[in-house]
């Protein structure tokens, strides 16, 4: 069964975590089948169907997704899910991996308190969070996260 989160300290958010079960959900189905219409993806991923319409709308808009209208219509996978990543699902869902502002590759911005960037070993700490957290989630596809969740059911 997918996880929900954490208690306490830093989680992904939860508009995250729906995306990632739906995707998920979308990645199992066989290639070629026909489009998943969103109540079965919200039932199958266990997500209200008001907050996955908005979540699937910005997934789409990043090209994850592709949609089909009317009575036969749905969502599937824009590209295989090999080539699609938690990382990328993440980053469009909730911007940069990077805890700080101050080691984001993608909206990098200086801390305000901070006095020196350089020497700064919450900063150094941080990076190094930053770049295994991207290693990993950039590293680990749809397809694979998929079987991994297969094998262990």
């Amino acid at each position: 069964m997918r996880c929900g989160g954490m208690g306490g300290g830093i989680m992904l958010t939860q508009r995250s975590r729906y995306a990632l079960r739906a995707m998920l959900f979308l990645a199992e189905q066989p290639a070629g089948e026909a489009p998943m219409p969103m109540h079965r993806i919200a039932t199958a991923a266990n997500v209200p169907r008001k907050f996955l319409e908005l979540i699937l709308a910005d997934l789409r808009e990043a090209g994850f997704l592709s949609s089909t209208r009317g009575k036969a219509g749905g969502y599937h996978l824009a590209r295989p899910a090999h080539l699609i990543s938690l990382g990328e699902i993440i980053r469009v869902i909730e911007g940069p991996l990077a805890l700080v502002p101050c080691v984001s590759r993608t909206a990098y911005r200086p801390c305000g308190d901070c006095k020196d960037e350089a020497s700064c070993a919450i900063r150094h700490a941080m990076a190094r969070v930053r770049d295994e957290t991207a290693r990993i989630l950039d590293g680990t596809s749809l397809a694979a996260a998929a079987a991994q969740e297969l094998a262990a059911a």
